[in-house]
């Protein structure tokens, strides 16, 4: 029950942190998903994210901040193992499941559903 609460609270934060950036700081919806991204990734370059979705679990692992994590992490386990060139390939390797989903999952909304344009 703890694990939820904290994952309640925790990805409800984010959450108010984007629609924060949105209001008060008048950004687009373009640019709050990127800098929640780069938070995710700096604080995934400082190894404070993977504590937080230790912590947290789905509430720190499910928004849009865990892929700029995932993407350091990838690029840094990369790196470590084919240097300078697996920082480029890290960040694909990891993330490509993700990316790969939702571009067929998307292929498969538009086919079934009426897109409005």
């Amino acid at each position: 029950m703890d694990k939820f609460f904290w994952a309640f609270i925790i990805g409800g934060t984010i959450c108010v942190i984007g629609q924060l950036l949105m209001d008060v700081m008048k950004l687009t919806p373009a640019h709050t998903m990127c800098t929640l991204v780069v938070i995710g990734a700096i604080l995934g370059g400082l190894g404070l994210y993977d504590q937080l979705v230790k912590f947290a679990g789905a509430g720190a692992s499910v928004p849009i901040s865990s892929f700029g994590n995932q993407l350091v992490k990838g690029a840094l386990e990369e790196a470590e193992q084919n240097g300078l060139i697996g920082v480029l390939t890290g960040i694909f390797h990891i993330t490509s499941a993700g990316i790969s989903s939702a571009i067929i999952f998307g292929f498969l909304a538009a086919l079934i559903f009426r897109p409005k344009g």
